[in-house]
């Protein structure tokens, strides 16, 4: 600080720190040009917290979403594309307890109860297509709310119950607990950590909204994505997508339009000297100008009066300029959701192997973290609900369940299979993998949707009857080049 500000700050600290401030904002414009505001960079920015910047614009997002997902094909291939590769045919449970009778137990309940009949509330979805529709919905609307219902419906008395973030009442603003605070229908504490809903339910109607009820955090997962520490509420994963999209449909329509234009042939006939006929006849017959109306049909060959000139019209096509463009703006469109432009569109003409094996690994990419999330939030939240629930029913005996909960809980899901380009080089890689060390059987079966332990059962299953018929399947010893058959029941045999 100079000895003019020093004196300054003396005199006046307010007029010395607008100073010092308008000094920093200066020294950023001049060191930055990302910080320029010139004619050239007329761009304004403010910096507020998350909610801030959201909330006014949340809804109009969402509806906006909301629109093109039901009238955009563009939007439809992305939002389909999450709900095939992060849940698709759904997950498998593997309980990964010490004890192989309450694992086997655990999971041909989990089995029973994942049916619609049982884990849903309204008994339409089963656990795979609520997964499904908790994909769609954070992909359009943000996020949505699973709560947690404890009725006597299904095999256990647990279920789901799926909500839209509209019905979080952003009208309540009491808290139920002292020193906390309520913002769009979330009552939070000191942390900013949620601690109950209010939840306005849409009535059967579809119009009315039944009263506010308050459901505990404990008993609510809400499936979001936070981006900022100061987010608090849901921002549509579509937000940077939704105005190229809508500029590809609106071009789309422009580019319909005239090409439907351009596929019609018109005709025009110039007489050098329209006559008018005298009689009845001729007004029925002619137009008020004098001229008759003609039609074009294919393979018509027609007589012109002598001094008739014809003129056709055919506007100029504009479908082949197109397509590049369109395809560079769903490229564009789909890089901002993570995803490739082959991927969203299914447009495979300009791929090789090569390109689109690397384009799969990068799709696959987003889709794990998207798989982890809804894993780690959502799934493993409802088995642990599920498990707890099992065992108060009585359903299943456990030891020590609840001095041991962490132990007991303990199990891993097996993701849908990737289906691979060259099944081949894959299989290739994997034996290779598999001979020196790189992957173990356990990942490899995982990796293809198949417990590890049943695919072995299978494979021994398969080689014992082949046996039994005299016929030489050829049993793979891991490890192995050579195929052998390896099934014998009795354990002396050879000794």
């Amino acid at each position: 600080m100079s000895w003019l500000d020093k004196a300054i700050a003396f005199l006046s600290p307010k007029t010395a720190y607008r100073r010092e401030a308008w000094r920093q904002a200066w020294d950023a414009v001049r060191n930055y040009d990302a910080a320029k505001t010139d004619r050239l960079n007329n761009w304004r920015a403010s910096n507020d917290s998350a909610d801030r910047t959201d909330a006014p614009y949340r809804e109009r997002i969402r509806a906006r979403a909301r629109d093109l997902e039901r009238n955009s094909d563009i939007a439809g291939g992305i939002i389909s594309a999450f709900e095939r590769n992060i849940v698709g045919p759904g997950f498998q449970l593997q309980a990964k307890t010490e004890d192989e009778d309450v694992n086997n137990r655990i999971e041909a309940e989990w089995k029973e109860w994942s049916k619609a009949r049982n884990c849903d509330v309204t008994g339409q979805h089963n656990i795979t297509e609520l997964l499904r529709t908790a994909v769609r919905r954070k992909k359009i609307d943000g996020g949505v709310l699973i709560v947690k219902v404890y009725t006597n419906q299904g095999t256990i008395p647990f279920q789901l119950q799926a909500l839209e973030v509209d019905e979080l009442d952003e009208i309540a603003l009491m808290p139920r607990n002292k020193g906390n605070r309520v913002k769009g229908g979330i009552e939070y504490n000191a942390y900013n950590q949620p601690v109950g809903y209010f939840i306005r339910q849409y009535n059967i109607d579809g119009f009315t909204m039944s009263d506010s009820v308050y459901v505990d955090a404990k008993d609510v997962i809400f499936y979001w994505a936070k981006d900022r520490p100061s987010q608090i509420r849901e921002m549509s994963d579509m937000a940077p997508t939704v105005t190229r999209v809508r500029d590809i449909n609106q071009y789309m329509e422009a580019v319909s339009v005239k090409e439907r234009i351009a596929a019609c042939l018109a005709v025009l006939i110039k007489k050098q000297a329209p006559g008018s006929s005298m009689g009845r006849s001729s007004i029925a017959s002619e137009a008020s100008d004098g001229y008759t109306p003609k039609t074009i049909t294919p393979g018509m060959i027609a007589d012109l009066q002598p001094g008739d000139d014809v003129s056709v019209v055919m506007p100029p096509s504009s479908g082949a300029s197109a397509e590049g463009f369109l395809r560079l703006q769903q490229r564009l469109a789909s890089a901002g959701q993570g995803l490739s432009y082959e991927t969203t569109s299914r447009d495979l003409s300009q791929v090789n192997y090569s390109s689109a094996r690397q384009g799969l690994i990068e799709d696959e990419m987003t889709y794990a973290m998207e798989r982890e999330v809804l894993l780690e939030k959502v799934l493993d939240e409802i088995y642990e609900t599920f498990l707890i629930s099992l065992v108060l029913a009585g359903r299943v005996t456990i030891p020590n369940f609840w001095e041991e909960k962490r132990a007991w809980f303990k199990h891993i899901w097996v993701a849908p299979a990737r289906r691979w380009i060259d099944p081949q080089k894959e299989a290739n890689a994997n034996r290779i993998a598999l001979e020196t060390g790189q992957k173990t059987f356990q990942q490899i079966a995982a990796e293809n949707g198949y417990d590890w332990k049943e695919q072995l059962d299978d494979i021994a299953d398969a080689l014992k009857y082949a046996n039994e018929l005299g016929i030489d399947l050829g049993g793979v010893l891991f490890g192995k080049s050579e195929p052998t058959a390896v099934i014998d029941d009795d354990p002396n045999a050879g000794a």
